[in-house]
């Protein structure tokens, strides 16, 4: 994490977290226009299926958000769905890391 910009790495910090707390798949963090920071984790219920990163732009949405600034997901998988944070957002970064912080 030591090339990227602060900003970045607290957002893969936070990801990290997220997922470390819950034991979740997948932890994820988004930073609005404003320079706030909403974190989530995957959701499995029965009745609802979320993605870490989907939560949290849903975090960020329902707290006022009308765009996403840059957002990092942790997990082991290969392959990010970014789509819900380009429904607000087409050129903000998606950052990519493993569980040890390391981006992909």
């Amino acid at each position: 994490m030591a090339d990227l910009d602060p900003e970045d790495a607290k957002l893969i910090t936070l990801a990290r977290s997220a997922r470390a707390r819950t034991g979740a798949a997948e932890g994820a963090a988004v930073r609005d226009e404003t320079g706030r920071t909403y974190l989530a984790a995957t959701v499995e219920l029965p009745s609802l299926r979320l993605t870490a990163l989907q939560a949290a732009v849903a975090a960020a949405v329902s707290s006022g958000a009308s765009g996403i600034e840059a957002a990092a997901v942790v997990t082991e998988s290969g392959s990010v769905d970014a789509a819900a944070v380009r429904d607000l957002s087409s050129d903000a970064p998606v950052l990519v890391a493993d569980q040890a912080g390391n981006v992909r």
